[in-house]
């Protein structure tokens, strides 16, 4: 008897660092992605986007698969928000910081910083990584911040 129970504690702790290594992986795989696609002159880049400025972007979203959800080029109509304000996802609140005008950037953006559980309906399902190509445009200072 007490050679199972010493085999069960075995196999028991076994499984749980299992477990646990394989949590471990996913945390790896839950980090925003931040990849810079063109570079703007630092001569030029007079102005980096900070918490509180309104930026004027073009994006293209997609998912992991490559099935594009939504895009501004669609509607030759840049997208305008305040950024660090709570009205875009967590990835793009905080994969946009530090950008300049003119400046690409791919982000791609785990679950919890973008739709979660819940996704978007129809075309963004639970659980979802999204993939962004973004272009900031401009970008308006809010000085009183």
């Amino acid at each position: 008897m007490r050679i199972s129970r010493t085999l069960q504690a075995g196999i028991l702790v076994a499984v749980l660092a299992a477990m646990v290594s394989a949590d471990d992986k996913d945390e790896k795989k839950k980090k925003l992605q931040i990849g810079v696609k063109k570079r703007v002159d630092p001569d030029k880049c007079t102005i980096k986007s900070r918490k509180g400025d309104v930026l004027k972007m073009h994006y293209t979203g997609k998912l992991e698969d490559g099935s594009k959800f939504d895009s501004s080029l669609d509607r030759n109509e840049p997208f305008k928000f305040t950024l660090g304000s709570g009205q875009v996802i967590k990835g793009w609140d905080q994969g946009l910081l530090g950008m300049c005008e003119g400046e690409k950037r791919k982000l791609v953006i785990p679950p919890d910083m973008g739709y979660g559980d819940r996704g978007a309906p129809p075309k963004i399902p639970p659980k979802a990584v999204l993939v962004f190509e973004v272009e900031l445009l401009g970008i308006e200072r809010n000085d009183e911040l």
